[in-house]
């Protein structure tokens, strides 16, 4: 096989096999999951068989509960209510009829049907209290059901009262009230063990909800009778008062109204009282009586009395006139015959003497008349006038009283509308109150079930998948917050901000003999770590680094080994030192002897020749850590370790140092700062994060380097990371270039 650059995680806790042809910038995997589920999907295939196990056991539950559940039978009657009232009289309830608030009325209506109060009234109604087969469709045990020979138990007013709550209980634990969405309608279904006594309840109980519905109305109109009587009383005596008042201020004032006129509103107007009618009248008599004055003036001072219009149109004088010009028509007549002195002419003309005088006597007697008359008119004008001065004043002073008059008049208005008022509606509430009305209308009455409607075992294993899905999860989230260790290889670079090297999959067979088969997944493995680890320095593979972990048992001691065999395979000369003193085991893996070692080379040997031990793996030997020395940290703290790996680096191309776990001891930072860097080991799904944050944050006060971080004994057949491990060697091209950029900006 060819060595290609391996594959590096892309994404939290995912490998991607890069393509097999070149990748153009910017290239995205479409088909990757989000990190998020795929971390959840993860979690589910570790714990598969917690989630199975709660699964199983939630459906026996559920087939169990299934077969041990009493048959139920379910009745249901439908309803409709409307929002509007029927107005049979035409006169308005206390409700309004329409209301912006539908829904809150609706939702009103739905918690009026599940009221405590209607069940105790369909309980009371129904009798149930005294009907033990009522308590027995609902698997109620009674101890006073029954008594020796059948006999009926008498029970006492307090157990009857228990007795009839428990019933109101049961009653509201077994009915459901199902609304229709978009519609007035409503369904009422009632459960129990009986179906007769399900479609019995299922068809009282609409009834009796219209019932209490009615009483309500019934209620609040008696309540509102008594409180409009309490308030027709209070502005009665009100209305009394404040007429009072205006009748008292009207004699004290001397305020004589003779005519109060309404508006549509029943508020008084201006009233026309007796002053202003006098005065009205006065003022027509004055204006006439000085017309009259005016007139009487004029014909007064007329000049010739004789052609007035009053001597004009006087018939005696008109009928003198008359006479004196027959005579004279007369005298003239004989003149023709005789002489003036004539006997008959003389007495014509005496006649005619006559006449003239008379007509001057009239003519006087009319001036006479004229002048009284102008007189008597001066006269009745001025008494008119001083009676309108008169009657003015007195008006002046009943207007400026008429203030505080319609204050009270006002008052009493007032009053008299809102008594109107209240007695309208006092009525119209007692008509509307009389009329049993109800917006409740019953659609259909329940008929008895043909066959039980639960329990139902489709509905019950589907319920119980549910929950036992639900407590799959809570359990697989709570077991995944108590183990904390690293169990996706991702997690590295997320909770550590530390390089991911590679991951090293887990293996049942003895990783010695798979190391020394370079076809094998974990030599495959270990060499991508190389690889990677060759990108880490500006000058390529590291000369000198140490192996080491947070706790014993990591596999740093078969990475150690592993990549001593991969740093030989591409002919350098290596070599493995085994700086664990405390607890050695790199002897046991290659089969040599422990008898001389590193801690001999510390303590001052210059054996570095024969203390080394070729293996067979071409260009690789071992240094064994020796005998245990009373203190490997003070042989590690002297300057003989660096004179010893510059003296061995002469003879070797690179160097790999198995080093004691950080935790505990101070060995693995003194190693550390002998070489060029670290390499930590970690162990999937074995230490806490924590413990390895400590590691590492005592390697960074020792001012260790650490290239990154190798995760071993990955389950890859419990994980969904899609390395690929069972499908060849499953690296692609694109990881070792990407993973070692990234591992040497790190290390930069």
């Amino acid at each position: 096989m060819s060595q290609i650059d391996p594959a590096i995680p892309s994404g939290p806790g995912r490998m991607r096999q890069a393509p097999l042809f070149a990748e153009s910038e910017g290239f995205e995997d479409r088909f990757s999951l989000p990190p998020l589920l795929t971390q959840y999907w993860q979690a589910a295939i570790r714990w598969r068989l917690v989630i199975a196990g709660i699964i199983l056991a939630a459906i026996g539950i559920g087939i169990v509960v299934t077969l041990l559940t009493s048959p139920l039978y379910s009745a249901r009657s439908q309803i409709e209510i409307s929002r509007e009232q029927k107005n049979v009289t035409n006169v308005q309830g206390l409700d309004e009829a329409t209301s912006p608030y539908d829904m809150e009325f609706y939702d009103t209506q739905y918690a009026l049907l599940k009221a405590e109060s209607l069940g105790e009234r369909v309980a009371r109604s129904l009798k149930l209290a005294d009907d033990p087969s009522f308590f027995a469709a609902h698997g109620v045990e009674l101890p006073d059901a029954s008594l020796a020979g059948g006999a009926k138990p008498v029970l006492t007013p307090a157990r009857q009262k228990e007795r009839e709550r428990l019933a109101a209980g049961i009653l509201l634990g077994n009915i459901s009230v199902v609304p229709i969405r978009s519609s007035r309608l409503v369904d009422i279904r009632y459960t129990s063990r009986s179906p007769e006594w399900s479609a019995k309840i299922a068809n009282v109980w609409p009834q009796d909800f219209i019932a209490a519905n009615m009483d309500r109305q019934f209620a609040s109109t008696a309540d509102a009778r008594r409180f409009l009587e309490e308030r027709l009383a209070t502005l009665r005596a009100k209305l009394e008062q404040s007429e009072r008042a205006v009748v008292t201020y009207a004699t004290e004032r001397n305020i004589v109204t003779l005519a109060t006129t309404r508006d549509a509103s029943g508020r008084s107007l201006e009233p026309q009282t007796l002053a202003a009618s006098d005065l009205g009248a006065l003022n027509a008599a004055l204006m006439a009586a000085r017309t009259d004055r005016i007139a009487a003036e004029s014909r007064a001072r007329t000049q010739r009395g004789d052609t007035s219009l009053e001597v004009l149109a006087s018939g005696t004088i008109a009928s003198l006139r008359t006479r004196r010009a027959e005579i004279a028509a007369e005298y003239a007549r004989i003149l023709v015959q005789f002489e003036p002195g004539y006997p008959a002419a003389r007495a014509l003309k005496e006649q005619v003497d006559a006449l003239d005088a008379a007509i001057a006597r009239e003519t006087t007697r009319i001036g006479s008349v004229r002048q009284v008359s102008y007189s008597e008119a001066v006269k009745r004008e001025t008494a008119l006038a001083e009676q309108v001065r008169i009657l003015k004043s007195r008006l002046d002073q009943q207007q400026r009283d008429s203030i505080q008059y319609n204050i009270y008049q006002r008052e009493a208005d007032t009053n008299r509308q809102l008594y109107d008022a209240l007695l309208q509606r006092y009525k119209e509430i007692g008509i509307a109150g009389t009329v049993g009305a109800t917006n409740i209308v019953i659609v259909d009455n329940a008929k008895v079930p043909r066959g039980p409607s639960a329990p139902s075992l489709p509905k019950n294993l589907a319920i119980a998948l549910f929950v036992g899905l639900a407590l799959a999860a809570v359990a697989v989230l709570a077991l995944e917050q108590t183990d904390e260790g690293i169990r996706d290889p991702g997690d590295v670079e997320r909770l550590l901000h530390l390089p991911l090297i590679g991951n090293i999959p887990l293996t049942s067979e003895m990783p010695e003999a798979q190391l020394t088969d370079r076809k094998s997944h974990l030599s495959e493995a270990y060499f991508s770590v190389q690889t990677t680890l060759a990108l880490a320095t500006a000058h390529g593979l590291p000369r000198s680094f140490v192996v080491t972990s947070a706790q014993p048992g990591e596999g740093k001691s078969t990475t150690a080994l592993a990549l001593a065999y991969t740093i030989g395979r591409i002919g350098k000369k290596v070599l493995l030192i085994d700086a664990d003193m405390r607890s050695p085991s790199v002897h046991k893996l290659v089969g040599s002897d422990n008898s001389h070692g590193l801690s001999n080379l510390l303590a001052g040997d210059d054996l570095e020749a024969a203390l080394t031990i070729p293996l067979a793996m071409k260009g690789v030997s071992v240094l064994p850590a020796g005998p245990n020395p009373p203190s490997a940290a003070e042989l590690l703290s002297t300057s003989r370790l660096d004179q010893l790996l510059a003296s061995l680096l002469l003879r070797f191309d690179h160097i790999v140092i198995d080093a004691p776990p950080v935790l505990g001891i101070a060995d693995a930072p003194l190693l550390g700062r002998a070489v060029e860097g670290c390499i930590f080991v970690i162990e999937a799904e074995r230490v806490a994060v924590r413990t390895i944050r400590s590691a590492l944050h005592r390697l960074q006060v020792g001012q260790n380097h650490v290239f990154g971080a190798v995760v071993t004994k990955v389950d890859f057949s419990r994980h969904s990371y899609g390395y690929g491990y069972g499908y060849g060697y499953g690296y692609g091209y694109g990881y070792g270039q990407d993973a070692a950029k990234r591992a040497g900006a790190s290390a930069g």
